[in-house]
């Protein structure tokens, strides 16, 4: 019950704080007689969600294909590529200092190649955001892997364990924490690059309907579309949340 509660306390404390958010922001637009051009109130923003003009179904959609579609490619690809460094670590060596440097290319300015390469739309959005999310997940995925602590490799070691015992049983499951970590970051940001994406060139998303409503100063629109792409991450964020309670807790209980 004391569980039970505190959860629900949880969940009510951040109810509250987001609802305290939208009455400041209601009574900083009256208030302070702000013009709807400027900063719209809550009520104008919402009422933009019965607007059949900005299509807003097909847009969240598609933003939001644009972001999990990447997400996943990140995460599967940066995982998959830990692993392989970590095995082999001859490629490790040759591979990730090249991998570090290309990570320093600011994305914006691939953005274009990536569209002249992959096309216009949605498959170039998808490598956009899988370019920004997948680094920060290879690498908290390969720390993990390092980050056993040595006498216990060297006691499992001395009662014959193979490397793959090793692995499986102490290394992998002593590396979830990072890997979650590192797919955690991975979802902010690969929200961040699929709207990236749609900025350069995109005819369908909640980004380009940013940039279309921008030109007749649709503040309201902008404002709804804002808080979309923030539901989507906030949803994608929590289905990582709830893969690493039942995966790290259930690894736990196994141990």
């Amino acid at each position: 019950m004391s569980g039970r509660w505190s959860r629900t306390r949880s969940w009510l404390l951040i109810v509250a704080v987001h609802a305290a958010v939208i009455a400041l922001w209601h009574g900083v637009v009256v208030i302070g007689d702000i013009g709807e051009f400027i900063m719209p109130t809550p009520i104008a923003t919402f009422e933009t969600l019965f607007a059949p003009d900005y299509h807003w179904v097909r847009n969240t959609l598609v933003t939001t294909s644009e972001i999990f579609g990447g997400y996943v490619l990140g995460v599967a690809t940066g995982v998959a590529m830990a692993l392989i460094f970590f095995w082999f670590r001859v490629l490790n060596a040759t591979f990730m200092p090249l991998i570090v440097s290309l990570n320093m290319i600011p994305k914006v300015a691939l953005a274009p190649l990536f569209i002249v390469w992959f096309s216009y739309g949605i498959g170039s959005n998808i490598i956009i955001a899988f370019s920004i999310c997948f680094f920060p997940i290879l690498l908290t995925t390969a720390r993990g892997l390092r980050e056993v602590e040595p006498d216990l490799i060297d006691l499992v070691r001395a009662l014959k364990a193979s490397r793959w015992q090793i692995f499986v049983k102490i290394q992998l499951p002593g590396s979830l924490p990072y890997v979650f970590s590192g797919m955690k970051v991975g979802a902010i940001l690969a929200v961040a690059g699929a709207i990236v994406g749609e900025f350069v060139a995109s005819q369908r998303g909640l980004g380009n309907l940013m940039i279309q409503v921008q030109s007749t100063l649709d503040t309201a629109g902008m404002f709804m579309a804002v808080i979309l792409i923030s539901v989507v991450g906030v949803v994608l964020y929590g289905l990582v949340l709830i893969l690493e309670r039942l995966v790290v807790v259930r690894d736990a209980r196994v141990e």
